[in-house]
């Protein structure tokens, strides 16, 4: 079956090396209206975006973020909103905003990988290095790196899987099966 949604889920892979060529502002603002429309539980929209550009700011980025391999033009940190969690009367324990955080990554890279840009997200960062480098409110909290760039020409490999991985070795029909 060929549809451009599923074909873009097939073909999207991470971007772990990127040229120098700037985005620019018009490609990722579509990114980012591409996360406006992320579901959200209950449409609540719990988190915020910041999206960098600046080189310096970028450099520092880099810095804290020992996951980051790639050189991207640009970064858009996901962040959750802990006031507006407080003002829906959620409890702070709430699983919810993080697999936002998830779905509004996942979206974003589809979005780039349509506008062909490259993508990969980064979660091995500082936190509070993430604060300070974007002097970010005490009430949000940094929890995922979207990384965005024009994709090399050659990108390193990936590590291989040690078997294939298709749809039906990572799933199982109404329950498991009984155990001998």
């Amino acid at each position: 079956m060929t549809h451009p949604v599923l074909e873009a889920i097939r073909t999207r892979r991470v971007t772990r090396a990127m040229t120098e060529r700037a985005i620019e502002r018009p490609l990722l603002e579509e990114v980012l209206k591409a996360g406006r429309w992320t579901p959200s539980a209950g449409n609540r929209r719990l988190h915020r975006y910041v999206a960098v550009q600046d080189a310096l700011t970028l450099r520092l980025l880099r810095m804290i973020a020992p996951g980051m391999f790639q050189r991207p033009a640009a970064v858009v940190v996901i962040c959750i909103d802990w006031q507006r969690v407080d003002a829906q009367g959620m409890p702070r324990d709430n699983k919810g905003v993080y697999i936002d955080v998830g779905t509004a990554a996942q979206t974003m890279l589809l979005a780039a990988h349509a506008l062909g840009l490259g993508s990969g997200i980064v979660t091995s960062f500082s936190r509070a290095g993430a604060r300070v480098v974007l002097n970010l409110p005490e009430q949000l909290s940094p929890e995922l790196l979207v990384v965005l760039g024009y994709p090399a020409p050659t990108q390193p490999l990936a590590i291989p899987s040690r078997s294939p991985v298709t749809w039906q070795t990572l799933t199982d029909w109404e329950r498991f099966p009984a155990r001998p």
